[in-house]
């Protein structure tokens, strides 16, 4: 299957400039997506222009990774109703690093072969550009009723914009297009691809190739992905879903794709995964035979975490999910590492305690109803007791006058009390 054909039986593509299919099948291609590099991580939202590059290296083609230090320090009109924040050069760097970091789990850069992966950062070729210079080789190729008949541009000038746009803003365009135009010359690079709202940045590109050059180069674009209720995808109520464990833990990103719809994760897995159009019919299939049994949420929660992160965060994620919902045991949980093991019972009830006191050991009736308010009496933890229904650690509790020390803790720092079968409360000794 050719790389165009790929796309679109995964429902990735949405544009796709005459030519451009014929092209990828005359020769090896370059082709570019542009990243931003406002934070030190990716989030889920860059994982569709990320998954175009690996379908295309993979069908024998260049990518390029393109890093925006320059446009970072401008702001993208599409789709913004306000200007970014701009950012300094030690922090793109940084942010670059970070990123290229994460890519190669995605892309092949130490390849000996032609399409080798590549990293680059426009800030490079940009920042000895002269403002003049630009203005004069650049700037007088794109008349301003060409770049004003773009959608990003009327959106910003309309009657929904207050702000109105800035020449910075408005001139974004010009330096995108200059970016395919040196990586066109530099790079052999035919062809930029993203998200259906930079369609009119990348025909910018490919009409300045025309203008300057006199060369033909390609544009193409996939849909911007949203949720079958139509809000914004890769979004949560705590913000975006990264792809540095720091900022989203592993099982919080697990989590995300494990909760998806039904009809989500019908799209999701031939978006966000390798798997073939075979495999995934089949788990189609077995998900509408027994939809509660959500196959294919599982399937495609387990293809991205391994991605992103490794087989062994997966599988604690597994092992993490079976805790919360009452299957996991008290050696499940003594297994997880701690960012794991907070993420899992974020939002649960804490209460603080002294390591010193729990050196010499407490009762754990004193411990749950008069040193935490895990229980509002000790009656009533003592009928919850002798009816079965305490645990510490994962561990059912029996016996009323029970000593709780320092050996019960989680990783040194940690106790976990359960009432019943779903209300947790976090001890946190210091």
């Amino acid at each position: 299957m050719s790389f165009v054909q790929e796309l679109k039986w995964r429902g990735m593509l949405h544009d796709i400039m005459p030519g451009t299919e014929e092209q990828l099948e005359k020769e090896l291609t370059a082709a570019y997506v542009g990243i931003d590099p406002t934070a030190d991580s990716l989030h889920i939202g860059h994982l569709v222009s990320v998954m175009m590059l690996k379908h295309l290296q993979i069908a024998g083609h260049q990518p390029i990774a393109l890093v925006g230090g320059a446009t970072g320090m401008i702001g993208d009109p599409s789709g913004k109703s306000q200007e970014r924040n701009l950012l300094d050069e030690p922090t793109l760097r940084h942010n670059q690093e970070c990123i290229k970091a994460q890519l190669a789990k995605f892309l092949d850069f130490e390849s000996k072969e032609d399409n080798v992966a590549l990293l680059v950062n426009n800030y490079d070729w940009m920042k000895e550009f002269s403002f003049l210079d630009f203005i004069r080789d650049v700037g007088k190729r794109i008349t301003v009723n060409y770049m004003m008949a773009k959608d990003s541009v009327k959106k910003r000038l309309g009657e929904e914009s207050k702000s109105g746009m800035s020449f910075t803003e408005f001139t974004y365009q010009l330096v995108q297009g200059y970016d395919f135009y040196h990586l066109y010359k530099n790079n052999n690079c035919r062809l930029q691809m993203g998200g259906s709202d930079q369609w009119g940045n990348i025909t910018t590109g490919t009409e300045l190739i025309r203008r300057m050059d006199g060369g033909e180069a390609f544009a193409l674009t996939c849909p911007l992905i949203t949720k079958a209720d139509g809000t914004k995808f890769g979004k949560t109520e705590s913000g975006n879903v990264w792809l540095d464990p720091e900022r989203t833990s592993p099982y919080a990103f697990f989590q995300f794709w494990l909760n998806t719809s039904d009809d989500d994760a019908e799209r999701y897995i031939k978006i966000f995964t390798l798997l073939s159009k075979e495999e995934i019919d089949t788990l189609v299939a077995a998900h509408k035979e027994a939809p509660h049994a959500r196959a294919l949420q599982k399937k495609l929660a387990e293809e991205v975490t391994i991605m992103v992160h490794s087989r062994e965060e997966y599988e604690m994620a597994v092992e993490a999910s079976q805790i919360l919902f009452g299957k996991g045991t008290a050696e499940q949980l003594r297994k997880l590492n701690e960012s794991t093991f907070l993420a899992v019972f974020e939002g649960v009830p804490q209460f603080n305690i002294s390591k010193d006191e729990l050196a010499t050991g407490i009762n754990v009736i004193d411990l749950l109803a008069e040193k935490t308010e895990v229980f509002p009496s000790k009656g009533e933890l003592r009928r919850t007791i002798q009816g079965n229904g305490l645990s510490i650690n994962k561990d059912k509790i029996n016996d009323p006058e029970l000593i709780v020390n320092n050996d019960y803790l989680i990783g040194g720092k940690y106790i976990l009390a359960q009432k019943g079968k779903k209300n947790y409360f976090l001890i946190i000794a210091e």
